[in-house]
């Protein structure tokens, strides 16, 4: 079978001007009954996606929602997220995905400052999104993506019926399309705007990361709340005119199964999805999967060895990107493949079209040399319009035209770059700087330890003092000493933590992110860690 370059996949389709009606009609014009979307027992051609979109957005205008409103969707992955996403473009409305796990709390405020008119759910979440929702006015109306029987209307039965009137014309490319809601690893989550445009180039840049053929069945199991489902496995198979197989969310156990039914090529994962599929069971691998590309980062040497030796894809595609800035960096498909690293400045189907400009600068701006740690600052055609009802924030975001990630990152001799820490997640010890998450890295090696996480506490003598928080593998019977020992093996003195604590799991964000601003305010880790200090005097 002919592997076409990404380019060669982009102009087989008939030109579009970046909204999402016209990028999904040209791919539509080419073969309208090849599949495009299977989920469950639903199976969607391109053509019958193109119709249901229309009538979708039809039923939304007849309901009231017009050009910029924001229509919420919280439910686990389904078909409808795509068919929402593309018939409130249609009308130039914006989709707010929201993490179906959330608590009343979290979806209230998500809900309430996004401000919306209207919200798609499920059975499993119309009772904390109407609780969530109960002082917005005027009061959203909400619609369910499932058959279940909740005293709710059914997406997939009102499309069926006859929509009247007509559609507006005046959809632009610069129109917002998604409001995505960051973690909020520091606190409240701040809503990251994408237009119509940011969404079509993310997914021809991705159909250049993956190498993605217009032949590819791409399986999606991260959570469409977040930017990796939307603006890479989504959007891809779109750019690529490919098929999309969504899954209602990652399962371990049925993983392999599932991917060789599907009969999956590409799929797109997190750190902590690899990991744990690398360590389960053999008995549920199934050696007949199809899998050819598995793309996601950062992935360790053990786990890339797993993959490709033990599991048999043929390649690994590692990179890095953020809500803020979609498909930033990756490893060249073709390679040279640096384990554990960013890759490179990324680069768009079209190599005529401009992509990731990247710089490492010190806090004043300046341009810092290659092996040199700094803050990465990034240009690139797909970055956030700005953060949603936040202009100070946004305005906080730039220096000179340039986004500011708040990343540390060293690029080397060959234009790699090199994820250091956050810069809130630089601990300050003896005049060093200490990266909490090369020890998160270090600790999490041990065999005994499932995860771990530095903080920085307040040290008697001014700066700051390192404690860990571990959490142990099952059945595992690790002491804080030994946390230290292999700590002080591997790592310059000033690096090695004071204190060890012990915990049964740690904070997350809905990202999968260790959520690290909760466990600065839990005073207790401290009082019940082990101070080797303390130790250390009393020997004396």
């Amino acid at each position: 079978m002919t592997h076409l370059t990404p380019l060669e996949v982009v102009t087989s389709y008939h030109a579009h001007d970046y909204t999402l009606q016209s990028l999904f009609d040209s791919r539509v014009a080419k073969d309208p009954d090849r599949p495009f979307v299977e989920f469950n027992d639903r199976r969607w051609s391109w053509g019958a996606f193109a119709s249901a979109i229309e009538r979708t957005a039809k039923m939304l205008i007849g309901r009231g929602v017009g050009k910029g409103e924001r229509v919420a969707v919280m439910a686990t992955n389904s078909d409808a997220h795509v068919l929402m996403l593309f018939a409130l473009a249609r009308i130039g409305a914006i989709m707010v995905p929201v993490n179906p796990e959330f608590g009343v709390k979290e979806a209230q405020y998500v809900m309430g400052h996004a401000g919306v008119s209207a919200v798609a759910c499920s059975a499993e979440t119309v009772a904390t999104a109407r609780a969530a929702c109960a002082d917005i006015k005027p009061a959203p109306w909400f619609i369910a993506v499932d058959s279940a029987d909740y005293g709710l209307a059914w997406l997939m039965s009102l499309i069926e019926e006859q929509q009247a009137g007509s559609l507006p014309q005046d959809i632009s490319a610069d129109d917002t399309v998604a409001i995505i809601y960051s973690s909020g690893t520091t606190g409240f989550p701040k809503g990251v705007m994408h237009s119509q445009r940011n969404f079509g180039l993310a997914g021809e840049r991705h159909l250049a990361r993956v190498q993605l053929q217009p032949t590819d069945r791409s399986l999606c199991i991260l959570p469409m709340f977040h930017i990796n489902a939307l603006f890479y496995s989504v959007a891809s198979a779109v750019a690529a005119g490919s098929c999309l197989i969504i899954v209602p969310k990652f399962s371990a156990s049925q993983f392999w199964r599932m991917a060789a039914d599907a009969r999956a090529t590409q799929v797109n994962v997190i750190m902590a999805v690899s990991t744990i599929l690398a360590r389960r069971p053999r008995s549920e691998f199934v050696p007949e999967h199809t899998l050819r590309v598995v793309n996601g980062a950062p992935f360790t040497q053990e786990v890339l060895d797993v993959f490709l030796n033990e599991f048999g894809v043929e390649r690994i595609v590692e990179g890095f990107g953020m809500t803020e800035i979609p498909g930033a960096f990756s490893n060249p498909y073709e390679g040279p493949h640096k384990v554990a690293s960013m890759g490179r400045p990324g680069v768009h189907a079209n190599p005529d079209q401009q992509w990731t400009q990247a710089r490492v600068v010190d806090d004043e701006g300046r341009d810092l040399p290659d092996d040199t740690t700094g803050e990465l600052v990034v240009k690139i055609p797909d970055l956030m319009q700005g953060y949603y009802r936040d202009p100070e924030q946004t305005r906080a975001a730039f220096r000179d035209g340039w986004f500011l990630t708040g990343d540390l990152v060293k690029r080397d001799a060959d234009g790699y770059f090199w994820f250091v820490a956050r810069k809130k997640d630089i601990i300050r010890r003896r005049g060093e700087n200490v990266a909490g998450a090369e020890l998160d890295r270090i600790i999490g090696e041990h065999p005994s330890v499932s995860e771990a996480a530095a903080i920085a506490v307040d040290s008697e003598l001014g700066e700051d003092e390192i404690l860990v928080v571990v959490v142990r593998k099952p059945g595992q019977a690790l002491e804080a000493a030994e946390v230290r020992t292999w700590c002080a093996e591997r790592l310059a003195p000033h690096k090695v933590p004071r204190f060890v604590v012990f915990a049964e799991a740690l904070p997350h964000t809905p990202t999968h992110k260790v959520a690290k601003f909760m466990l600065k305010k839990d005073a207790s880790l401290r009082e019940r860690a082990t101070d080797f200090a303390a130790q250390t005097a009393g020997a004396r």
